[in-house]
């Protein structure tokens, strides 16, 4: 008999993380979950343009794609650990990484503040 992850399989991490209560996600992602969405959301439309003709599907879910750039903007892990914790090569995970950062930034609704204009 397993026990712990009962009703849980199935779900991915971003899934599974969401039940969580408001305060224990935001100290495990760094961000509440209304901008979580809201940053799935625009992931999930230019992944959606990225393979509208071509390329082969991520193994991860666009949600868990955040989950791992989060995982390393908020922890400094390296992409060695990361690639281990979500099963993909430490390469795929450094590109995961790059594309939700360019795609958020490109978006202009999240981004990095800049210099302060004199």
């Amino acid at each position: 008999m397993r026990m712990g992850n009962q009703g849980n399989e199935g779900k991915t991490r971003f899934e599974k993380v969401l039940e969580m209560s408001d305060e224990e996600f935001r100290r495990l992602c760094g961000y509440t979950k209304k901008t979580m969405l809201s940053m799935v959301s625009i992931l999930r439309e230019a992944y959606a343009a990225k393979h509208k003709r071509r390329g082969r599907h991520s193994k991860l879910d666009v949600a868990d794609m955040l989950m791992l750039a989060c995982k390393y903007w908020r922890e400094y892990v390296t992409f060695f650990s990361l690639a281990n914790e979500y099963e993909v090569a430490e390469s795929t995970a450094h590109d995961i990484t790059v594309w939700v950062e360019n795609v958020l930034i490109t978006n202009g609704e999240f981004g990095l503040p800049g210099k302060k204009s004199s």
